[in-house]
């Protein structure tokens, strides 16, 4: 039987010992250690770590056999094993981190069968590896959940479709609701920390970090303790003030998003410039899907849901349908319910009530024409200029060009840069790369530039709009 020291930084922590393969001796021996480092092996002469799980900030967690229990139950145990040079502050608060899991887990894992129930936590005291002193190691063992957290489900599956991550945020928030009545805030939500069962049930995880909310009001609690994940946690929790129910939802929000973009580097949604969340060029889901997840996402806590049951009752509301011209008045526009959709996928809904794809803001796409459009006409007669040959130059503006309409479209410029881009180069044009063009020439050109932009992409739009009702 393969057994696993859980000494840091052992060298070689797996040990084989064919002896235990027997179960009668497996429960009677009375201890194994290391052979490399004599780490006792069989934690409080129950527990025997058999592989590594994984690693984080505070600790480590194995998979583990129970041999007081009759069929060798499975189990996981974690050891506090906080990582880096931590002040006696700093190794104080995540000892204390650690011990509040345990209690949470105490507390509320028998209480609702998807949080892993705690089985024990103790403490091993040990000669240290150059048996010079007693190193101390704290242990927590709690229920084995056998399957994939979602971010392996991710990495292996790729993004999920609207009505997989529907499901999931459906039974993501019971669970919350349930965590949050206890006065319990988890302020660690983000796909790793959530498990599929084999059985497909969802399960909670890491209990680490929760905020325990006592003699307080649901909706606000004492001073965060810093402890978050980069790109999960709302301004509230990272500037390490107060957190609130509203900030595992925010997670929760960021969660749903990793799954339905199928982007792990979940910051690459997020606009610093304009401190928004920019994820809707990246999929396509429902107007009210998108709807629900953007108000979780606000910044301002008090913005967002102020609880789990306000996001399950807004997601089950009836859908309003969206105002069109294009809606046939004779008809009520009614939005297919998921049933409806799945005992009826041979029927295709009329154009009037499908959820557009993606809101088009006429003004703002026939203005960033008009800028294209003139930013080319300039750059186009200032590289003739320097240039002086017209093939070159067009190919050489044509590539500006389609890096400007890319630069829009990834919203790296906008809003403000559309008049300061051609404030700039506008002078520098007319006062030195204007060739034999008069001024009024070169206005001309470029005015004329950004109505030929207007009219084209107005065309497409109407091309667009009849090809949507066609088809």
């Amino acid at each position: 039987m393969e057994v696993y020291c859980t000494r840091p930084h052992c060298p070689r922590p797996q040990n084989n010992f064919p002896d235990l393969d027997d179960h009668a001796t497996l429960r009677t021996v009375q201890q194994k250690y290391c052979t490399t480092c004599g780490m006792p092996l069989i934690l409080v002469g129950r527990y025997l770590p058999t592989r590594l799980l994984g690693r984080g900030g505070f600790g480590a967690a194995f998979l583990a056999r129970d041999r007081y229990t009759p069929g060798m139950r499975q189990c996981v145990v974690k050891q506090f094993q906080p990582a880096g040079n931590l002040s006696p502050t700093q190794l104080q608060l995540a000892q204390d981190l650690f011990e509040r899991e345990a209690v949470v887990l105490e507390e509320i894992g028998h209480q609702h069968e998807q949080i892993p129930d705690l089985f024990a936590y103790f403490p091993v005291i040990v000669p240290s590896f150059q048996a010079v002193q007693q190193d101390q190691f704290f242990y927590l063992v709690q229920e084995y959940i056998d399957g994939q957290d979602l971010e392996q489900e991710l990495a292996q599956k790729g993004k999920y479709s609207e009505q997989e991550v529907l499901e999931i945020l459906r039974e993501v928030l019971k669970l919350l609701k349930f965590v949050h009545e206890k006065g319990i805030i988890h302020r660690d939500i983000k796909p790793s920390n959530i498990m599929r069962h084999r059985n497909g049930k969802l399960y909670l995880l890491d209990f680490g970090a929760v905020k325990q909310v006592t003699n307080a009001p649901i909706g606000a609690s004492g001073a965060s303790t810093g402890i978050y994940s980069m790109g999960f946690a709302p301004p509230e929790q990272m500037s390490g003030g107060q957190v609130f129910p509203s900030t595992d939802l925010y997670a929760l929000a960021v969660t749903t998003l990793m799954l339905l973009t199928g982007e792990t580097q979940i910051t690459q949604l997020f606009d610093g410039y304009s401190n928004q969340w920019k994820w809707q060029s990246h999929v396509t889901v429902s107007t009210h899907l998108a709807g629900i997840l953007d108000k979780m996402l606000l910044s301002a806590a008090n913005q967002r849901y102020q609880s789990a049951q306000e996001v399950l009752d807004t997601l089950d509301a009836p859908q309003k349908p969206v105002p069109s011209t294009k809606i046939n008045r004779r008809q009520p526009a009614v939005t297919p319910q998921p049933q409806q959709i799945q005992t009826q996928p041979q029927q295709k809904p009329s154009p009037s009530l499908r959820p557009p794809a993606h809101q088009f803001s006429l003004l703002k796409v026939l203005t960033r024409a008009a800028f294209s459009g003139f930013e080319g006409a300039l750059i186009a007669i200032g590289l003739l200029t320097l240039l002086k040959s017209p093939i070159i130059t067009l190919a050489a503006s044509s590539v500006i060009l389609l890096g400007l309409i890319l630069a829009q479209w990834k919203h790296w410029i906008g809003g403000s840069d559309l008049l300061i881009f051609p404030a700039i180069t506008l002078p520098i044009v007319l006062l030195f790369l204007r060739g034999s063009l008069t001024i009024e020439a070169v206005v001309i050109l470029s005015i004329a530039a950004a109505l030929v932009a207007i009219a084209v992409t107005a065309l497409f739009r109407l091309i667009y709009k009849l090809l949507s009702l066609i088809l």
